[in-house]
């Protein structure tokens, strides 16, 4: 850890004499990336140096209890030793987690696509719920939400929803709900209360900006839609939804969401780029190991990872064995004691992989 430390501390001192350098500092875009890496290297320089100093103040204080004889201040000497212990370890703790290598796109806002599985309306009727249910996250973190296509029955059900999720850590948050969402419940239409088993599910992909894909324009095929909706008054008389299908791929995104026919070409651009990164980033991590999946999964859509059970109020995350009751809260927003399970198990399991006990 060491020879790591003093690698990001060499590298933490080059960034501030690039950005000092006359011919760097009038390129913005440049200065813009160098600042960037140097705001995420700043923490482990800063407990790099800590941790240096408190080894420094220990040895100091240990050869002060060597050769000093007033008993008074040595008890002193082993009491600030103490403490400067307890403090460099936990410096050293959270050192080994600034160590661990972040994911890229953990910053980023995301593109998030809810789609009903099998059950019918009942399937429809759960999407809808899991969209409300993140929006309410969403909005108890002050991000915002916006939709960018819809397709939803006359029952208040959802066929299939996209929509963008922007606030700082988006990503991070929200990056392990990809997958197959199941719930069990009586449906409203069941006359004899039996239990069905439904299912929807749920893609997070960063959202990804130009400078992450490059797509030509001879790739994209752009078709111009009228909007549909329900009972007439959202139907536009002017055609303005989008339809962009990306020709090599055969990916296609949508909105219709917008009376505006540029915005509505912007949105579902911002779908298409992030469809098109989540592939490219799922084919790089194939490569590097086909067979290796973390205990909390790949993220893969067609992984299983929760069970929503409404007659024992439960919510079971199969991925690390964490079951809550408390699904009322949860589908109104509050599955902060979910997320966190699975970015506390995500943690570990970077720690082991970095060496670190």
């Amino acid at each position: 850890m060491l020879e790591r430390m003093q690698k990001v501390e060499d590298r933490f001192e080059e960034l501030d004499r690039m950005m000092s350098d006359p011919e760097v500092a009038v390129d913005y875009t440049r200065i813009e990336a160098l600042a960037r890496e140097q705001a995420q290297l700043r923490d482990v320089v800063r407990l790099s140096r800590d941790i240096r100093a408190a080894d420094s103040e220990m040895d100091d204080l240990r050869a002060m209890l060597r050769d000093e004889s007033d008993e008074e201040l040595v008890e002193l000497a082993r009491e600030e030793l103490t403490e400067l212990e307890r403090r460099r370890d936990a410096a050293e703790s959270e050192l080994k987690l600034a160590l661990v290598p972040r994911d890229p796109n953990d910053d980023k806002n995301v593109i998030v696509e809810i789609r009903a599985g099998t059950g019918g309306d009942e399937a429809g009727l759960f999407a809808a719920d899991l969209y409300r249910m993140y929006s309410r996250y969403a909005q108890r973190r002050s991000w915002k939400t916006e939709v960018i296509d819809l397709n939803e029955t006359g029952i208040g059900a959802v066929k299939e929803i996209v929509f963008e999720v922007r606030g700082k850590g988006a990503y991070s948050r929200l990056k392990h709900e990809s997958g197959v969402h199941r719930v069990q419940r009586v449906p409203v239409t069941e006359s004899s209360g039996r239990i069905h088993t439904s299912a929807a599910t749920v893609a997070v992909l960063p959202e990804a900006e130009e400078v992450d894909i490059e797509i030509g324009q001879d790739d994209l095929q752009i078709d111009v839609f009228h909007a549909s909706g329900h009972g007439g008054q959202n139907v536009q008389k002017v055609a303005t939804a989008i339809r962009v299908t990306h020709k090599p791929t055969g990916i296609i995104a949508i909105c219709q969401d917008e009376r505006s026919q540029l915005k509505n070409k912007e949105k579902a651009m911002a779908v298409l780029r992030s469809r098109l990164y989540a592939q490219e980033v799922e084919r790089q991590q194939r490569e590097r190991s086909d067979a290796r999946r973390s205990q909390v999964g790949s993220g893969d859509r067609s992984e299983r990872v929760r069970t929503y059970n409404f007659p024992q109020s439960r919510i079971t995350d199969h991925r690390i064995g964490l079951t809550v009751h408390s699904l009322a809260q949860a589908l109104d927003g509050e599955i902060d004691a979910v997320i966190d399970a699975l970015l506390e198990e995500e943690q570990t399991r970077k720690l082991a992989e970095s060496g670190y006990e």
